[in-house]
């Protein structure tokens, strides 16, 4: 068994109490991997000399049984000129390790194989992956994948460690009288709505939010009743088809976010197709089953600043406790949308950019109409400053938010702190197929609402996986701030200074954690 590296524990909602990760295996026989270990049956003496080298547990027997090799757990080739390296050592030749077959077919630009598996690494053990996995980067050569941080030779402070970093933050910058919301990191789930994700997942998320004091948003598909006992938890959405939204469930929960846009389809409005509107789903939404749904791109009701105020005003009034967010897609004029959102009473404004999305968003409209949120953050960032507000705005960035990295880049361009959605899917062992639309498209049973596929996948296994993950992403920040010095993830809010894009500069940049001080 491969042991997981000590990191330092996360403090859970619960003062005091500790939460450690627990390992979560795949749920499926063979999980996928990079490399692959073939065991010639024909060749094999069964004399265990395997068992005996491999350190990391690739090779296992039951009794005199010799298990089947567990590929995953494989430094591959990396091994080669260490004493343990099985293929050398196997009397009877009977070893070959190569890259998997299909390593090369899974992912895209943006989720990378090396991407996928690193996740699904963290997701099993709670630690990086101690083979050659990428996981800070993905292959779009470009956005996030271009920046790296800047670590000081040596650390700053070198007696800083990760207990003396905090990632807590607080949402309510207003002192408008409203309750604070405070979270214990700086991400939080994005929208999913029942009928676009089974229940289990958006249980699995919610509950992973409650172990990290964050929270979920609902996305535009209702409220449903097996969310009511995590309340504290969760975000309603108000979004333009106005499904699900009533005044019981308003009233409910600590923030309501309004979705005006999504960055992944600006201008296209919503479209949940008829396979999807399960009884279950049509109960919610107060539909018909199977009938597609179509949500319209704008609220029909609001032209103007003072219509956004109204929407404002509606939600502040029917939940006195409620904080506001407000969800735009990223024009190029989003900064004045920024600042109106500011004057009409939004506590939490929003920057959805272009990568975001599930695979049921359009790729032609992903790649092509909103601006990329890198580009989006600092430029609302810096207008607020100009306008004298920006202390009185928890900004928030969405849209292909995959890794920590990714984390801490957008919040070091600007943004307080970040949503996160696909991230979650590929800890559940999502494999992009981008098949999400299709009722049954989901082979892995996360963004379906057939019976039985949703299934395939139980919630406690998905809250052990997303959590495993967090805890990892929680590592991975705090080791960026002790290697810049910082005690706060609040300190890390516009230092530009500690990134640099590759476009611009001549200068070597490691920024890998696994072979830090």
């Amino acid at each position: 068994m491969v042991r997981a590296k000590k990191v330092v524990p996360m403090e859970r909602s619960t003062p005091g109490q500790l939460w450690e990760p627990v390992r979560t295996p795949s749920r499926f026989r063979n999980a996928l991997s990079k490399y692959r270990v073939w065991r010639s049956e024909s060749r094999c003496l069964k004399c265990g000399r395997c068992v005996e080298l491999c350190p990391y547990g690739v090779h296992t027997k039951a009794g005199s049984f010799l298990r089947r090799p567990k590929s995953y757990l494989c430094l591959g080739t990396a091994c080669a000129d260490k004493p343990f390296y099985c293929v050398a050592h196997c009397p009877a030749q009977a070893l070959r390790v190569s890259v998997h077959p299909i390593y090369n077919t899974l992912g895209d630009s943006r989720w990378t194989p090396d991407l996928l598996l690193s996740t699904w690494w963290q997701a099993e053990f709670g630690t990086l992956p101690y083979n050659d996995l990428e996981y800070r980067l993905g292959g779009s050569g470009g956005g996030f994948d271009r920046l790296r941080f800047l670590f000081p030779t040596r650390p700053r402070d070198s007696k800083l460690r990760h207990a003396d970093i905090s990632l807590d933050l607080e949402l309510n910058r207003r002192d408008d009288g409203r309750p604070q919301v405070r979270f214990s990191v700086p991400y939080y789930g994005g929208g999913m709505s029942f009928g676009s994700v089974s229940i289990n997942t958006i249980l699995s998320r919610v509950q992973a939010a409650r172990r990290f004091n964050t929270m979920v948003s609902t996305g535009e598909g209702g409220y449903p009743e097996e969310l009511c006992p995590y309340d504290e938890q969760v975000i309603t959405q108000v979004a333009t088809g106005l499904f699900g939204v009533r005044e019981e469930t308003i009233q409910r929960v600590r923030m309501v976010e309004f979705k005006y846009a999504q960055g992944a389809k600006p201008g296209l409005g919503g479209h949940l197709l008829g396979d999807k509107v399960t009884p279950a789903v049509a109960r919610m939404r107060e539909s018909v089953t199977g009938t597609a749904l179509f949500s319209p791109f704008p609220f029909h009701s609001v032209y103007s600043v003072e219509d956004h105020k109204k929407h404002i005003d509606w939600i502040k009034q029917i939940n006195p406790r409620a904080l506001v967010s407000v969800k735009v897609s990223t024009p190029t004029d989003v900064d004045m949308v920024a600042v109106g959102s500011y004057y009409a009473g939004a506590h939490i404004v929003q920057l959805d950019g272009s990568y975001g999305g599930t695979g049921a968003a359009p790729d032609i409209a992903k790649k092509n109409i909103a601006m990329p949120v890198e580009y989006a953050i600092p430029k609302v960032h810096q207008f607020l400053r100009a306008e004298g507000i920006r202390e009185q705005v928890t900004l928030v960035a969405s849209g292909g938010i995959r890794t920590a990295f990714d984390v801490a880049k957008a919040i070091a361009l600007g943004a307080d702190l970040v949503q996160i959605g696909t991230a979650d899917l590929v800890a559940l062992e999502c494999l992009r197929c981008h098949n999400c639309e299709s009722g049954r498209g989901c082979a892995r049973g996360i963004a379906t609402t057939d019976p039985e596929l949703v299934d395939l996948m139980t919630v406690a296994w998905g809250v052990n996986r997303i959590s495993n993950m967090y805890y990892s992403w929680n590592w991975q920040l705090k080791e960026i701030l002790r290697r810049l010095g910082l005690r706060s993830i609040r300190e890390l809010v516009g230092r530009t200074d500690t990134l640099v894009h590759l476009d611009y500069t001549d200068r070597p940049v490691d920024d890998n954690l696994r072979r830090g001080a």
